[in-house]
């Protein structure tokens, strides 16, 4: 019996491959983040606080985050390009029905719906990616599909920049709704069926007895955490960058704020990059460097020159996407079974920090201004840093352990 081929880089399959994931990344977060650039829109609109204003995003991802543990799972059973397709059809639909909701209750509604939709694709991706790819080709196949990723979330908010000054928030939530349903089907047309995956049938037992053991292994337990931080980092500074940058001494409209997230494009660069660069010379090596771009890039903000401030928002935008690229995958790598649970357990302190962060960024804003902020995502990205370190210390005694039973072996067989 012939075991079927895993899909190599340079390949016309894996060009299909990373190009699908590419589109399901752009859909995904260009829905997901949609309301972002729209919050001091909604805080005016609808007169509330800029932290209730985040809920239309902080609701979202928490639901998302949540969903993800199951969803997983569900894949086991209904298998992972279907389930896939589901999320991206559905919520690109939903996206579409919030350009028409009554009033900002109804909105969070459809949020929530969302969020729990959109769970299919990357409580998924990870695990398709790692069952699919060549082994040594897994980091630049993540490293494209965190591509699509920070793409849609930089053409999202754009979008809704633009159409929100010439037109409203409606329109601009509907147009982005149909570009989501154009990438759901280039998804499903491009991407291969799954070779390497085996249903199997849900047994909650057993789902529950395997994430305990994913959540009792030290190094994934630090990669979860590192997941929380960064992208609650990340979150806080583009959900309340806007509110400075309308504000004086800046003034900038709605559309100028929303050319600010063109600074995704760098993401699209550092994921792909550092994720080649982690499979060359190490992934401690290089999450270390994402993290120290991300507190420099944060501190530069604090600068009242607005070419400074951009300058450290691509650097921080830089080193999350790098950062997250490495984390991602090393999951995959990290996890001998059970890879669709333990991407879920990933994704969701992933999301809960973007929850969590969003959320509280904004009470940060309101009692101590941007320098409030930016202390919180520091302190963010100290405890992701804290983290790397124990996690590098881990991995080191393991190779030291394989290292010296290695000879004893030898001598056995001699």
């Amino acid at each position: 019996m012939n075991e079927k081929p895993y899909i190599k880089k340079g390949t016309k399959t894996f060009r299909r491959t990373t190009l699908a994931m590419f589109f399901g990344g752009f859909n995904t977060f260009a829905i997901m983040y949609s309301t972002q650039p729209l919050l001091p829109v909604f805080s005016r609109e609808f007169h509330i606080s800029p932290a209730a204003a985040s809920l239309s995003l902080s609701l979202t991802t928490m639901a998302l985050a949540i969903s993800m543990l199951f969803v997983g799972s569900l894949s086991e059973v209904k298998g992972r390009k279907p389930l896939m397709i589901f999320s991206l059809v559905s919520a690109s639909v939903l996206a579409m029905f919030t350009a028409f909701v009554p009033n900002y209750h109804v909105l969070l509604l459809f949020r929530v719906l969302q969020g729990i939709v959109l769970a299919g694709l990357p409580a998924v991706a990870m695990a398709y990616l790692s069952e699919e790819i060549e082994r040594g080709d897994l980091g630049i196949a993540m490293g494209l599909y965190v591509s699509g990723i920070s793409v849609g979330g930089m053409s999202g908010r754009i979008i809704i920049g633009i159409l929100t000054d010439l037109f409203n928030w409606r329109v601009a939530l509907g147009a982005v709704g149909i570009l989501s349903v154009l990438a759901s089907l280039l998804f499903c047309y491009l991407l291969p069926p799954s070779e390497h995956f085996q249903k199997r049938p849900l047994e909650i037992k057993m789902l529950t007895k395997s994430m305990i053991n994913h959540l009792k292994d030290p190094s994934l337990l630090c990669l979860y955490g590192i997941a929380f931080f960064i992208l609650g980092s990340f979150v806080t500074l583009y959900n309340y960058i806007g509110f400075q940058l309308m504000a004086r001494p800046y003034s900038l409209s709605q559309t100028i704020v929303g050319f600010i997230f063109i600074l995704y494009i760098v993401g699209t660069f550092s994921s792909t990059w550092m994720g080649r660069q982690a499979d060359l010379h190490g992934r401690n090596k290089m999450l270390w460097l994402g993290l120290l771009l991300m507190a420099l890039g944060a501190c530069l903000t604090l600068q009242t020159s607005l070419a400074i401030k951009i300058l450290g928002i691509a650097s921080l935008t830089f080193g999350f996407f790098g950062s997250h690229s490495i984390a991602s995958s090393w999951v995959g790598h990290q996890a001998i079974r059970d890879k669709a649970q333990a991407s879920s357990l990933y994704l969701f302190f992933y999301y809960a920090g973007s929850s969590t962060g969003g959320t509280v960024g904004g009470t940060f804003w309101q009692a101590f201004g941007w320098g409030g902020v930016i202390s919180l995502i520091l302190g963010f990205v100290s405890c992701a840093f804290l983290l790397s370190l124990y996690l590098n210390h881990i991995t080191s005694k393991h190779r030291q352990l394989k290292a010296n039973l290695t000879p004893r072996k030898q001598t056995v067989h001699v």
